[in-house]
């Protein structure tokens, strides 16, 4: 009951609304007291981040230490770790209000400073209006032989797309000039489709198609073509084109939206002028400090993520148009005048914070969501596309952009400073060369780099550039290993990245990551004490990631004695919307591995194994857990087993490596899977053994629980097209990506893969018949792409009028198929010989499959030929039990709100009882 207890409050208390609550947290820091009375236990964090774990040790009453590579981690860890609290102590018990307000009466000064020296780029409209933004679309000329007209580059024409209020924009071509106006669409099929997607531009006069090599040629000459041109006499000339003006109207609720006057371009022309008065001054003085705008490289083109190289942008101020650079260096010099000091240095950074983060909402990276009428800031997700049409926000619009962001700086400062009874300690320092001696933390608690996933340390070279201008000489911002490098640490950095290098010009491939993970997790156990306890948070969505993780944990000498899988992850986290990440993070807990550790006996361990996994994986579904959320759950009770001993052999005396032993687990997994969804023959069976379904089956059940609870987008399909140069189409217009993409729910290559190998099923077998396999990524076909492949050119109703007919004549033996065979079709390209291949002519009956009746039906539901379906129902319930089997199982698997699963309940309503 105790037990229950404590994990009841420990849920509870879990609630985000409860964080500051004075019970919960008095009864938090009372239980943490008598499980350590002697003093607070220490929490370490190598890999601290943005600081999520120990300012949880912090609220509850624990010593803190938090430490990371990076720089800009660093400087966040030591304003939430050590200056908020300290100074909130040190001014007494209204310290945290007051500081607060401080931190908002210095903001408002810096945005009044900010105003008066940048109101003439951001002018008032005549009316009274005040501009908040500018929509602005990149531009290329028409290459088309008696045309060179100019093509906005505009993925969508909406402007607001709310459902109470609908505007957008119509272009229009008159004697190869474009223009636009504002109208009011009745329904969506009047706004026309954008002039640009995956990289290839439309040209609005001639209907002419630019290909993206020469789109991407043209405004590599413009050096990414955020800025407008101007001639001698202040005419624009060409480079970035004003769209839309989104203002504010004095007594009025809501957007307004107008078209550009010559005021706004004249605006955008002194802000260039003004810019070019800064740098000139710089060169004036002798290049003394860092260049006004941040002129230090891009990452080299390849770098994962990063896509807006190939567009000429090739330093870090190439992201930002004139005026924004303007704004930027504005605000930052205005930091850099803040008093110094032991209560001045504390304020400073969290205003250089301030503008950093403005930075990130102030770039030509940003883009414009219709429905919510909101900008979309430059990371929408982690990772650095182009953006043809893009928002300039006005930063300093009162109680819009930087106010915001200083009022939701306070709000962190009146949080952390009532809830943390004492400063914690942050330090930069790499995890595997751990500052604090031998045996000193209690917990060792970290959310390591996720393999290959995000390239941590080029995205934060964007705020890096910012925050060193806004506070230059600060002594965390810098590289602490090479005083050479401008930009923050890279080659020290632990992630798989194949085009970066370590110290000693090494690639850093899989094995860099695992013997840096192994050296950092064995750091780990030195500084732990014997009685110690650790958790590794994890969420990487490839196979690959885990084992690369587990071979550094099991090689720094730990055992893995528990796998909770815990949902930290709001369901429209970045990394969710683009990849097919879980939906909880894994938290592996572990101990320090006995140095007298035995060897174990690879026989034993294969016994014990089903039974640990098939009784975690009973518990885990009994608590709701799904898909590949309860496979990676499983991988902690599955280790426990083997890295409880130093090294594992056969009988033979071989050493039994990590990854022959995760094979095996994959493919226990998947048979008790198999067993849960289809049955004890279908888990046993390899190659179609007697009394299974066939191997079509199992692997779409396979495919479909794995897919349960994951996000169902891939890497390959939510943000990056066949040419990776762009976000979808879908998040344009601020919806979440589409669950299918119009391609069939995916996976991972890999994690087919590792299900479908050991159970004997061949993946290249039913590729372009029920799945299809594109760049890494596994599609499971829609059943509505498989009409073709299953009634031929005829299609669904041909066979409902042969099915009705021989029912009519009372035919036994359904004709499923047709007689005679097609007509000869005509030559045909290279490209439909492969649709065909897959989806072309349908098969004798014999090669039928339980799945493709079951398709069959759910295609002649989706046609309305009800008597067929029923005549074909009839004969399958006669047939065997396995067809009803498979469709109630498919049934349970589809995600609820998918088309397939509709079909299968409506078609199971007409089974014949």
């Amino acid at each position: 009951e105790l037990r229950k207890a404590l994990l009841w409050f420990i849920g509870t208390f879990a609630d985000w609304d409860l964080a500051s609550h004075e019970t919960y947290l008095r009864v938090g820091r009372d239980l943490v007291r008598a499980a350590y009375p002697d003093a607070p236990p220490l929490v370490v964090d190598p890999f601290a981040g943005g600081g999520s774990i120990p300012l949880e040790a912090l609220r509850l009453g624990c010593e803190a230490f938090a430490s990371d590579l990076n720089p800009v981690a660093c400087l966040i860890l030591k304003v939430m770790l050590e200056d908020i609290p300290r100074e909130a102590h040190r001014r007494g018990a209204e310290s945290a209000e007051s500081l607060a307000d401080e931190l908002r009466r210095v903001g408002k000064e810096i945005k009044e400073k900010a105003e008066n020296e940048l109101a003439e780029f951001y002018p008032k409209d005549p009316d009274g209006a005040t501009p908040i933004a500018y929509l602005w679309a990149r531009t290329v000329k028409c290459e088309s032989p008696n045309c060179g007209a100019e093509i906005p580059l505009v993925r969508s024409f909406w402007l607001c797309k709310k459902p109470n209020r609908k505007l957008a924009l119509r272009p229009l071509c008159l004697g190869g000039e474009v223009s636009f106006e504002i109208f009011e669409p009745k329904s969506d099929r009047e706004v026309p489709a954008g002039t640009v997607t995956r990289a290839r531009a439309t040209c609005l006069c001639c209907g002419a198609v630019l290909p993206p090599e020469r789109v991407r040629a043209q405004l590599a000459v413009q050096r990414g073509g955020a800025d407008v041109v101007f001639d001698a006499a202040g005419r624009r000339t060409g480079g970035a084109r004003l769209l839309a003006v989104v203002t504010l109207r004095p007594g009025e609720p809501g957007r307004h939206y107008r078209l550009p006057t010559e005021r706004d371009y004249e605006a955008v022309r002194k802000a260039q002028e003004r810019l070019q008065a800064i740098l000139d001054a710089w060169e004036r003085g002798g290049r003394q400090g860092l260049c006004p705008v941040p002129d230090e490289p891009l990452p080299p083109i390849g770098t994962l993520g990063f896509r807006v190289q190939r567009y000429g942008m090739l330093q870090w101020g190439d992201l930002f148009t004139a005026r924004q650079k303007v704004a930027l260096v504005t605000l930052a010099g205005l930091v850099r005048e803040l008093p110094s000091g032991e209560d001045g240095d504390a304020m400073r950074v969290a205003m250089a914070a301030a503008v950093s983060k403005q930075a990130e909402r102030l770039s030509s990276l940003v883009s414009w969501i219709s429905i919510t009428q909101a900008p979309r800031g430059t990371f929408a997700r982690q990772a650095l596309p182009i953006v043809w049409d893009f928002l300039e926000m006005v930063p300093i619009v009162q109680e819009e952009e930087f106010p915001q962001l200083v009022e939701s700086m306070t709000s962190v400062v009146e949080l952390l400073g009532s809830t943390q009874p004492r400063p914690g300690q942050a330090q930069p320092a790499d995890a595997t060369a751990h500052p604090l001696p031998d045996e000193t933390a209690h917990v060792w608690f970290t959310d390591p780099p996720y393999y290959d996933a995000v390239p941590y340390a080029d995205l934060s070279d964007f705020f890096f550039v910012w925050l060193k201008r806004a506070l230059p000489g600060h002594p965390l911002l810098r590289d602490p290993f090479d005083p050479a490098n401008p930009l923050t640490p890279k080659t020290r950095e632990a992630v798989q990245n194949e085009r970066s290098e370590t110290e000693d010009g090494r690639p850093k491939d899989r094995a860099f990551y695992e013997e840096t993970m192994a050296r950092a997790f064995a750091e780990g156990r030195r500084i732990l004490r014997e009685d110690g306890i650790a958790s590794v948070v994890f969420a990487h969505k490839t196979t690959e990631g885990w084992e690369a993780l587990l071979s550094g944990m099991i090689r720094g000498g730990w055992t893995i004695t528990g796998s909770w899988p815990i949902a930290t992850e709001r369901p429209g986290r970045l990394r969710s919307q683009e990849s097919a990440a879980l939906a909880t993070s894994v938290h592996l807990v572990c101990r320090p591995r006995p140095e007298d550790a035995p060897v174990g006996d690879w026989a034993e361990v294969l016994r014990e194994l089903p039974q640990r996994v098939g009784d975690w994986m009973e518990r885990l579904q009994g608590e709701g857990v799904r898909g590949a959320d309860l496979v990676f759950a499983c991988i902690g009770p599955a280790l426990e087993i083997f890295s409880r001993y130093r090294k594992v052999e056969t009988a033979e005396g071989r050493e039994v490596t990590l990854a022959e032993y995760l094979e095996k687990v994959w493919e226990v997994v998947g048979r008790i899977a198999l067993e849960n969804v289809l049955g004890t023959d279908e888990a046993r069976a390899r190659n179609g053994a007697i009394g299974a379904l066939e191997e079509d089956a199992r692997l779409t059940a396979l495919f479909l629980w794995t897919l349960q609870s994951t996000s169902l987008e891939t890497n390959a399909t939510a943000g990056e097209d066949e040419e990776g140069e762009e976000e979808t189409d879908e998040e344009d217009e601020g919806r979440a990506p589409a669950a299918t993409s119009g391609k069939g729910y995916a996976l991972v290559f890999d994690i087919v893969r590792r299900f479908a190998q050991p159970l004997g099923i061949g993946l290249p077998k039913w590729d372009k018949r029920i799945i299809r396999t594109e760049k890494g990524v596994v599609y499971l076909l829609p059943v509505r792409d498989r009409a073709t492949q299953l009634f031929g050119r005829a299609g669904a109703d041909a066979l409902a009028a042969r099915i009705e007919d021989a029912v009519r004549r009372g035919d036994p033996q359904l004709p499923l198929f047709a007689e005679e065979p097609e007509e000869p079709t005509p030559r045909r390209t290279r490209r439909r010989r492969e649709v065909a291949a897959g989806a072309g002519e349908p098969a004798a009956e014999q090669e039928r499959t339980t799945l493709d009746r079951v398709h069959m039906a759910m295609l002649l539901q989706a046609a309305g030929r009800s008597q067929a379906l029923r005549s074909l129902l009839k004969a399958e319930v006669e047939r065997g039990p396995e067809f009803l089997r498979l469709a109630n199982a498919l049934s349970a698997l589809y995600p609820k709100d998918s088309e397939e699963k509709r079909l299968l309940d409506a078609m199971l309503l007409a089974v014949p009882r």
